[in-house]
């Protein structure tokens, strides 16, 4: 029988486009370790509608 991974798949959000009402949502699909990782992930990637890097946050 197989066993069950610990990697599981989220999704990031961009935190400062929410604030600044510009149009568009910046989203990123990515991988985790749900036994070394299990606090929410914070990463910075490009937002390509603010056109700059910002802080994206994992949403459940």
């Amino acid at each position: 029988m197989a066993k069950k991974g610990n990697r599981i798949q989220v999704i990031l959000e961009c935190t400062e486009q929410k604030e600044s009402g510009v149009p568009g949502m910046s989203r990123y699909i990515t991988t985790k370790n749900r036994k070394n990782t299990p606090a929410r992930i914070e990463r910075k990637k490009y937002n390509p509608f603010l056109k700059k890097v910002t802080l994206h946050k994992e949403i459940k």
